[in-house]
């Protein structure tokens, strides 16, 4: 194992769980960012779908101007696929156009043939009339929905199952859209077209149960774990079911097996000079909760085991810290930035 490969695998150990829960946002921005929020989380919140998994803030930022992102720049200088591919499709450029973000995602519910959605909440400044351009130029079109302007491009096609049954083929090609709407004046929807029609309606009728539009603001599960953040402090957080993350792993059996008995996550992390954060996993139960600690023992065990003598990986290797009680397990951690100087150094 070459030098820079071993800081390398063993910062992704300890970033793994904010890994995991911040995929969303990577997939469609790149790179986390900061909102005025409160204890019940930020005010977009009440534009996101009820039936949601998993729910992302990312305070863009305060990480695109920290020193942490400048090292990283400086190690891994090729810009992310994430954020070229958002910017291609939306003509929104991420450093210069956004203050912070709330994503969402529904994963696939087969007994419904309902497939997976996401869509990101973007606070900034956007120039309208270009985005809606640059879109169109790439074969948009614009409808409208509900007296709200949106701007509809195909995405690729997928092969999707016929749940009906009903065709000669077991097997159908369905056109996905993605959509752009700004709902009001700083505040963009871009996602799967079914979800950023539910976020207009969200804001035209707000939260009423009794004409089926529900924000997830009355999703106890979920908002509970939302409440436990300290949303002032944090620089970027997840929240969800984890079979959520889980039906898209594609993971080894063996880790699998460990991790299926995971029903929730919740990762924060704060970003400075380095990162801090804690990794939170629900367990169905006390005994499996006692199984994943000694899954995660055996992990860390094996990180220490090729920390070297390097002072900034001893520190970092010190900063781990397992606990959690009941059905929970916790892991916190902090990367201090001289790791990234290393990862660096190690070309």
């Amino acid at each position: 194992m070459t030098t820079r490969t071993r800081y390398f695998v063993i910062t992704s150990l300890v970033v793994l769980g904010v890994g995991l829960g911040s995929g969303l946002v990577a997939y469609y921005v790149g790179f986390p960012a900061r909102a005025q929020s409160s204890g019940a989380g930020p005010r977009e919140l009440q534009l996101v779908p009820r039936d949601v998994a998993v729910v992302a803030f990312a305070d863009i930022q305060q990480v695109m101007t920290s020193e942490l992102r400048q090292k990283l720049h400086h190690a891994l200088p090729t810009e992310p696929q994430g954020q070229r591919e958002f910017e291609e499709h939306t003509g929104i450029n991420l450093e210069r156009d956004v203050d912070h973000v709330v994503a969402c995602a529904r994963p696939s519910r087969g007994d419904t043939g309902l497939r997976g959605a996401g869509m990101v909440l973007a606070r900034g400044r956007f120039d309208e009339v270009r985005i809606e351009s640059l879109m169109r130029e790439h074969g948009a079109h614009v409808e409208d929905y509900q007296g709200q302007r949106l701007i509809v491009a195909e995405v690729h096609p997928h092969v999707d199952v016929d749940v009906d049954n009903t065709s000669p083929s077991p097997r159908r090609a369905v056109e996905e859209t993605l959509a752009v709407s700004f709902l009001e004046p700083g505040l963009a929807a871009v996602g799967s077209t079914s979800m950023v029609k539910t976020a207009i309606d969200l804001r035209r009728a707000g939260n009423n149960p009794q004409t089926g539009v529900e924000s997830v603001i009355g999703n106890e599960e979920l908002m509970s774990l939302v409440r436990s953040m300290d949303n002032s402090f944090q620089t970027a957080w997840a929240v969800g079911r984890f079979d959520a993350l889980r039906a898209n792993a594609n993971l080894p059996d063996s880790v699998m097996s460990q991790i299926s008995a995971i029903n929730w996550f919740a990762i924060s992390g704060h970003v400075n000079g380095g990162l801090r954060g804690t990794v939170r996993a629900e367990a169905r139960d006390d005994e499996a909760a006692n199984n994943l600690r000694d899954v995660v023992r055996g992990f860390l065990a094996l990180a220490k085991l090729s920390a070297g003598s390097k002072p900034e990986i001893q520190a970092m290797m010190e900063s781990l810290e397992l606990g959690g009680t009941g059905k929970t397990v916790s892991l916190s951690f902090a990367v201090p930035a001289e790791i990234f100087d290393l990862v660096g150094a190690a070309k």
